[in-house]
C-alpha cells in the first residue's frame, strides 16, 4: 500500500507545474494569505489536540459566599 501511495506522489517537474497553475488560479497576492490561513488552522488543530488552547477556568465564589464571615 505504501509503495502505491509513493508512486502516485508528484515528482520534481510535476510540482513546478502544480505551483504555476496555483499561481495562475489564485494570483500572487492571494497565495500568502491562503498559506497564512492554513498555518493558523493547523496551529489551532494542534493546540486543540494538546489541549493548550484554554487553561482550566477556576470557579469564582458567588457574591453570597463572599459576604459570609
Amino acid at each position: 500500500m505504501l509503495t502505491t501511495f509513493l508512486t502516485l506522489m508528484p515528482e520534481g517537474g510535476e510540482w513546478i507545474v502544480i505551483l504555476i497553475v496555483a499561481l495562475l488560479v489564485f494570483g500572487g497576492k492571494k497565495i500568502p494569505e491562503l498559506m497564512h490561513g492554513i498555518g493558523k488552522g493547523i496551529r489551532g488543530f494542534k493546540e486543540g489536540m494538546n489541549g493548550t488552547d484554554e487553561e482550566p477556568k477556576k470557579e469564582e465564589p458567588k457574591e453570597n459566599e463572599k459576604l459570609k464571615p
